[in-house]
């Protein structure tokens, strides 16, 4: 594989994860967890970034080496596992995608007036014409890496006009005033949870990166993707607080495009709309790309009509939503959901990154086993203390 070619592939890979992970559920419950903990969610974001390098690290390892996708490795290591895995990840990311093209048809709402169900239509048309094109996967990356650059960009330049109190809130980051056991468990759920922890693993998968030799590249693959999202979360992060800081009002049915208002008026409402739009579009693609690549391998009609099944999912989250309405607490709720699925499906692959029978000669870091069944055991001990 020419070096070129595996560094686009590499990028696009990281680029997927990070706009999967970065949408308007992330957006939104960055900027009410910031309003309920001030300087000292800096703090939490911290925690989520070391939880989620534990995460990305062992998925993305475990799937790549036995180049198997999850759900053929669980189904291996315990027959039926795997249609298990699968239904918990795909329903996880259809409740994930309601809330993106939700974010989706907020972003218009915010650039062009167009009501947010209409904006949401659009979007999912336009979500789908990505893998209607014969080389959709080349597409898809282009499309994640271009907007994730937009979204970087826009984030960079609120934070700085919105002037926050950067001293406080870095050292905040390390020795916080508060901790909030839900705001944890959402935010790694909304970063590395459900299907967003194999989004990358699996793209990497589909473009022919696999064995032990191809260990170095996807290690730097994981590290870029949660490197960026940690980027656009802590500067979105400041943007917030430095708005809340001044006293101004946060509407709580678009907490996000409050800040983006303040800190730039109307132009700033508009770099919102733009900013969701983008974030939202592109996790409508890694949503429904990836938890279809959990299907397409149990039979080969499925693996056949793959793209018709991806634009199904589209179509039945954009419906869903529609009926349901309510896009802010569905942002919220689906990132708590997502952080219950990910300790079930880091047992199972933890489990099975020890068999040889699945991973051959490889031998997974005992420093990464330890790391992960450290996050299973605190993100199911958040879980109990959030029931």
């Amino acid at each position: 594989m020419a070096s070129s070619k595996t560094s686009k592939a590499l990028l696009g890979a990281a680029f997927l994860m990070a706009t999967s992970a970065v949408g308007p559920g992330f957006l939104t419950q960055t900027t009410v967890f910031t309003q309920q903990l001030a300087t000292s969610f800096g703090f939490i974001i911290l925690i989520s970034v070391v939880i989620d390098l534990c995460v990305q690290f062992n998925i993305w390892q475990i799937v790549t080496v036995s180049g198997k996708h999850a759900q053929d490795l669980a189904n291996v290591l315990f027959p039926g596992l795997g249609y298990l895995l699968a239904l918990l990840i795909v329903v996880g990311g259809l409740a994930f995608n309601i809330g993106n093209v939700a974010g989706a048809g907020l972003g218009i709402e915010a650039m062009t007036g167009i009501p947010v169900a209409t904006g949401a239509v659009i979007s999912a048309a336009m979500a789908i014409g990505i893998f209607l094109f014969k080389e959709a996967g080349k597409a898809m990356d282009s499309f994640s890496k271009i907007l994730g650059l937009i979204m970087i960009g826009l984030i960079l330049y609120i934070a700085f006009t919105s002037n926050p109190p950067f001293a406080e809130a870095i050292r905040h980051t390390f020795i916080p005033e508060k901790f909030d056991p839900v705001s944890t468990l959402t935010l790694v759920g909304g970063t590395v949870g459900g299907y967003i922890s194999f989004a990358g693993a699996h793209r990497l998968l589909d473009s022919g990166f696999k064995g032990k030799t191809a260990l170095p590249q996807v290690n730097r693959g994981a590290a870029t993707g949660i490197l960026l999202t940690a980027v656009i979360r802590y500067f979105l992060f400041l943007a917030t607080l430095g708005i809340i800081l001044t006293g101004a009002k946060i509407n709580p049915e678009n907490p996000t495009a409050s800040v983006f208002e303040n800190a730039g008026g109307q132009l700033g409402r508009q770099m919102f709309g733009l900013m969701i739009w983008a974030a939202a579009i592109t996790s409508v693609v890694g949503a429904a790309y990836t938890s279809i690549s959990f299907l397409k391998s149990f039979h080969p009609l499925l693996e056949k009509y793959q793209t018709y099944l991806t634009i199904l999912f589209i179509l039945i989250s954009t419906s869903i939503f529609l009926i349901v309405g309510k896009p802010v607490k569905v942002l919220i709720f689906v990132g708590t959901l997502n952080g219950f699925v990910l300790p079930v499906a880091l047992i199972i692959l933890l489990i099975a990154s020890r068999k040889s029978r699945l991973m051959g000669s490889y031998k997974h870091p005992l420093l990464l086993q330890i790391a992960g069944w450290l996050v299973v055991l605190v993100l199911l001990g958040l879980g109990m203390k959030l029931f």
